[in-house]
């Protein structure tokens, strides 16, 4: 099972709109880049869609990106893939609201098990402050 509809960044102007205005925070397998995309400064946890603008909403979205840098093999892309949407699963009630990520891996990814995926993926959405690292 994926991520749920309302958390995943589809469409390549979205993707393109974080690479190009986005912050990033690099660690030794992932790169995370950020956006917030909501103009309020800050939102509740419980609203998901804003009523003014149906293009804006409330839910942090998350694009995952896995290059054949990575590996020629597209079984371990998906695997690795896999791993992350998992790992944001799993991270999903910690998530602040309004974000758009992209989290993309390098070439020394390929040999990762899933903890070590999470541990540090919480780590940078931790210090992107996209999730609330105190809790």
């Amino acid at each position: 099972m994926g991520l749920p509809k309302p958390h995943r960044l589809r469409s390549r102007q979205d993707f393109q709109q974080v690479y190009k205005k986005g912050r990033r925070w690099k660690g030794k397998h992932l790169m995370v880049r950020c956006l917030y995309q909501l103009p309020v400064a800050k939102v509740s946890p419980a609203l998901t869609v804003l009523k003014d603008s149906p293009k804006l909403s409330a839910v942090t979205k998350f694009g995952i990106s896995v290059s054949q840098k990575v590996s020629k093999k597209a079984v371990i892309r998906n695997r690795l893939k896999r791993q992350i949407r998992a790992a944001l699963r799993s991270l999903l009630p910690q998530i602040i609201p309004g974000w758009l990520v992209v989290i993309s891996l390098s070439t020394t990814a390929s040999g990762c098990n899933y903890y070590d995926l999470l541990r540090e993926l919480e780590q940078l959405l931790a210090e992107a402050e996209v999730i609330d690292g105190h809790s």
